[in-house]
């Protein structure tokens, strides 16, 4: 067994996906054994796709990727292809990976995983949540043999990006997310809000694109759309929201800010659906069943950034 922590990432590439990934594929103390793929950011023959090719690009060949879900559990959804490209790759006309996803179904391969790693496995959740609400659905046991798991999803006070109230991840399939919320006892939530508190300068990140490694080149590539439609709409200041959450999943260490509270997930409000409702006072009876990251190290943050950008 080795001492490395096994990481197990439930995705949607999506730009913002993948300099998560490349975190994770640069990170010395966690052993990925697989990505579960879902439909959020775009359909999921591109999120497959995509994470096969950032796999290729990367050199890590031999992490397995899962197709799962290509539909939210209940109601269709708009999916975020105005920032990320139709293809979600800034549709820059890659060629496709050599290699496919594995027959597995993400769901399974999530239950597979958890009972191989069993007690040790830090489940991270970047995308819409309908993979981890199948698995949940098919064995409510999960739960009980994941150490942490790290969702980037939901508004902590209702300031939404898809919506008036609601996040995008959250948004997309509300279903799915009310029911990880209510089926997992602990969630460790990196919410759009911090995203926002976290963003750094596009001066910055250009620098670093400017790395002489192929993941950076790459990088540099499928991002553009993003980071122009970012700095049109949003200024001086790039967020990246997956990034943020790996870097929380990676070195917890680096939270500088944390806050224990009761959180449900909206399904019926006509202007509300989607939202993440956090019990500030604990007004319902209901016990924590998050910790929400309210500040980050700034400076770790862009470092882990930076080095995932450069790696060789």
């Amino acid at each position: 067994m080795t001492d490395k922590i096994p990481l197990l990432i439930d995705t949607d590439p999506g730009v913002d996906d993948a300099l998560a990934l490349l975190m994770a594929f640069n990170d010395p103390d966690h052993e990925l054994v697989g990505l579960t793929i879902a439909a959020g950011n775009v359909g999921l023959d591109y999120t497959v796709r995509n994470a096969l090719k950032l796999c290729e690009i990367a050199g890590r060949q031999d992490v397995p990727v899962y197709a799962g879900c290509a539909d939210p559990l209940l109601h269709p959804s708009v999916d975020a292809a105005h920032v990320h490209g139709r293809d979600g790759f800034g549709d820059i006309g890659f060629e496709p990976a050599t290699r496919e996803a594995e027959g597995e179904h993400a769901a399974l391969a999530i239950l597979r995983l958890s009972h191989q790693h069993a007690g040790r496995l830090l489940l991270v959740a970047l995308g819409p949540l309908t993979n981890i609400a199948l698995a949940l659905k098919l064995d409510p046991t999960l739960p009980q043999r994941i150490k942490r798991f790290v969702v980037m999803g939901g508004a902590v006070s209702a300031h939404g990006n898809i919506t008036a109230a609601a996040e995008f991840n959250v948004a997309f399939d509300p279903e799915a997310a009310h029911i990880v919320f209510q089926g997992f006892p602990h969630i460790d939530l990196a919410d759009w809000e911090a995203v926002m508190a976290h963003g750094f300068l596009h001066s910055k990140a250009e620098q670093w694109l400017q790395a002489d490694s192929p993941r950076a080149r790459f990088y540099d590539r499928i991002s553009l759309q993003t980071r122009n439609w970012s700095a049109d709409r949003r200024g001086d200041h790039w967020h990246s929201a997956d990034a943020l959450a790996m870097a929380y999943a990676l070195q917890p260490q680096g939270a500088q800010e944390l806050l224990d509270r009761p959180v449900a997930v909206e399904l019926a409000g006509t202007l509300t659906r989607g939202a993440t409702v956090v019990d500030w006072n604990r007004q319902h009876g209901r016990p924590d069943n998050a910790t929400l990251l309210m500040r980050y190290d700034q400076a770790r943050f862009e470092a882990l950034v930076q080095a995932a950008l450069a790696a060789g």
